[in-house]
């Protein structure tokens, strides 16, 4: 089985990380002062936040790193549930049984029971440990008014980072405690010459113009990139033929009948505001999409509109809105009230507020 590029050239430090060169400064310098705060980082999947953590668990713990950082993802807690909780080996000293329709206990307690229990765990060979939880956003918010009185409780031997696509949707408390940190997509300039370098690593040739085009499609994603560059490369190669950029757009066709199209179709061409509203619902809770997920579909739906209609000022003033809209989402804590609020404004005078 060949190696998964994403995992295989994910860098273990701050100089390995792309882009994000503030937030990367800004983990150095805490790392650095002795006295570390609690983290929320924040911004679109593969961003480097879970990189980022680990590369900071590297640089404090060194190869003690596996008996003081430790690592939960919410979402298996709360969206697989006991399924999920079975299946690591991890719980099964604290569940005492490997079937789940045996354990007599909620998710939400069981979770309480784990963080605890890890909390007050010492740490080995330095001041304090700790625990990193991805996919916060998972969080119910009672797991996070738990998680808070957990945190105040072992402040003085554990550190938490919580990693999350949507800040608005970690409660106040929880933001207060912590620093928050935003991490943005890679720029082009540096996600290309990265890719360019793995590809030959790897024994591949491969044109700047395809490379360009998958940091396009994939709007900075450097997991998703690296996987589709990964992909693309190898069915090439069994085709015997070279990776051109017709082949990634193929790839990254749009789908005229997927949701988020049908949203901006009903927002900026059929203005009508009811149906728009029930699709956004139907992205946000039926398909889990956070906010910026929508507005980047948003955006790719206005440039290929601008194609068809040739109007760019139009298209300036929609995608102004969207900006103003993606600046907002950073610090509401509602998303559908500010994502609603650009639908039935769209097009006109005053954007989002």
């Amino acid at each position: 089985m060949k190696d998964v590029w994403t995992l295989k050239y994910r860098p273990d430090t701050f100089d390995g990380i792309l882009g994000n060169r503030q937030t990367v400064e800004t983990l150095t310098s805490l790392t650095a002062s002795g006295s570390l705060p609690h983290l929320i980082l924040f911004g679109p999947e593969n961003a480097g936040k879970m990189t980022a953590a680990l590369a900071l668990a590297k640089r404090l713990y060194d190869d003690e790193s596996e008996l003081n950082f430790t690592y939960f993802n919410a979402s298996d807690f709360f969206e697989q549930g006991k399924n999920y909780l079975v299946r690591d080996p991890r719980f099964y000293r604290l569940l005492g049984t490997d079937d789940p329709k045996k354990i007599q206990k909620s998710v939400i307690s069981i979770f309480k029971d784990i963080i605890n229990e890890y909390a007050a765990i010492a740490p080995m060979n330095a001041d304090y440990k700790i625990i990193c939880i991805d996919s916060a956003e998972a969080l119910t918010m009672e797991a996070q008014q738990a998680l808070r009185r957990i945190m105040e409780k072992y402040s003085k031997t554990c550190r938490f980072i919580l990693s999350s696509k949507s800040v608005s949707k970690i409660i106040p408390p929880l933001r207060s405690r912590g620093v928050t940190l935003f991490f943005s997509p890679v720029s082009p300039d540096e996600l290309v010459p990265f890719m360019k370098e793995i590809a030959e690593k790897e024994g591949f040739g491969v044109g700047d113009e395809v490379l360009f085009e998958i940091a396009y499609q994939t709007n900075g994603n450097v997991g998703n990139s690296l996987e589709i560059l990964q992909t693309a490369l190898t069915d090439a190669q069994e085709a015997g033929t070279d990776l051109t950029v017709s082949m990634i757009q193929m790839q990254f066709r749009l789908d005229e009948e997927n949701g988020i199209t049908e949203l901006y179709k009903a927002a900026a061409r059929d203005k009508n505001f009811m149906e728009a509203r029930n699709k956004l619902d139907a992205l946000l809770i039926d398909d889990g999409l956070t906010g910026s997920e929508i507005l980047e579909g948003f955006e790719i739906a206005a440039i290929a509109d601008e194609k068809k209609s040739g109007d760019e000022m139009k298209t300036a003033k929609r995608l102004i809105q969207i900006a103003e809209c993606d600046g907002r989402l950073a610090q509401a804590s509602n998303e559908r009230i500010q994502l609603e609020n650009l639908i039935a404004n769209f097009d006109k005078e005053k954007s989002c507020e």
